[in-house]
């Protein structure tokens, strides 16, 4: 009898204990409420508006021509080869600027893992390129290097090669790669000094040598924060925009044009909403799902089997 008292006295605390939980939950999560109805604000309701705005036929020129079209503009965006190209030029762009800046960034990072003289001096200058801005990191590459006329690379090199005509997207990946290489070094650097001091010590005492010890207990250790310097520079490199508008405009003809410099060209310049609208729709899907894998990859990094 007295037990039977007990188990129904201890009933109801579960589903206190819960709601004491949730209610837990929402109070924490209170104070963000204002941040995520700005973000909706600003950034959700225009991409609502552009994926209705994909669906129209609107051109400024032509007062009075928007009307509906359904997927037409999604049809004529997969048949268009300058479209084509700019994803060609994009995904070009995208693969060499990661894929050389995280190869410099690791030997960056190797170098500055060793003590010597000077060495907080050299690190805060490898990082200066990333915190310049990326506007005015285009023009100092476009007027003190590639000039054809004063750039340093004719004084260094000699003759008078316009390397921004002549060498359009390369001259464009040199700068993106100089701007980003930072990035990579920082996050490999922390990489490399989250080693067990021990276990390094230890392959020393076996007779372990530098590139063994690198190949086999370095680069393993490493290999997840590769993946997300990687995936986290493939997220903002792909949406580069300053560096092409300054510096090669997209030319010449369309040798440097990637996708965000092409809707730029067809919304601002063509004043086509209809089909600039749906290649932004395209754009952020590619966007996405490659930002899906760097969550994942950031929770898997971190220990996090889900976000509470």
């Amino acid at each position: 009898m007295s037990q039977t008292v007990v188990e129904e006295v201890q009933a109801p605390a579960v589903p206190k204990k819960k709601e004491q939980r949730t209610s837990g939950r929402w109070l924490r999560r209170a104070p963000l409420l204002p941040a995520l109805l700005f973000t909706v604000l600003v950034t959700q309701i225009p991409f609502l508006m552009t994926v209705f705005y994909s669906f129209q036929s609107w051109n400024l020129v032509r007062p009075g021509s928007r009307h509906f079209v359904g997927l037409r503009n999604y049809v004529d965006v997969f048949a268009d080869s300058q479209f084509r190209g700019a994803l060609l030029n994009t995904v070009v762009l995208t693969v060499v600027c990661v894929l050389v800046s995280m190869l410099l960034g690791l030997g960056l990072a190797i170098l500055l893992d060793r003590k010597f003289t000077g060495r907080g001096v050299v690190r805060t200058l490898l990082i200066t390129p990333f915190l310049i801005l990326p506007a005015a990191g285009a023009l100092l590459w476009k007027t003190t290097m590639f000039d054809p006329t004063y750039g340093l690379l004719n004084f260094v090199f000699g003759g008078d090669t316009d390397w921004l005509a002549e060498y359009p997207l390369a001259a464009v990946m040199t700068q993106v790669i100089w701007q980003w290489t930072p990035f990579m070094m920082l996050l490999i650097l922390a990489g490399l000094q989250a080693q067990s001091k021990e276990v390094l010590e230890a392959a020393a005492v076996d007779g372990a040598g530098r590139w063994r010890t690198f190949l086999s207990i370095t680069l393993p250790q490493l290999a997840r924060y590769l993946q997300l310097a990687g995936l986290l520079g493939a997220i903002y490199i792909v949406n580069s925009f300053d560096a092409i508008f300054l510096m090669t405009q997209g030319g010449p003809g369309t040798a440097s044009t990637n996708l965000p410099y092409y809707i730029y060209q067809r919304a601002f310049e063509g004043f086509d909403i209809g089909q600039s609208s749906a290649m932004g729709v395209v754009v952020v899907i590619l966007t996405l799902i490659v930002a899906n894998f760097a969550l994942r990859l950031m929770f898997r990094t971190f220990g996090l089997s889900e976000v509470r």
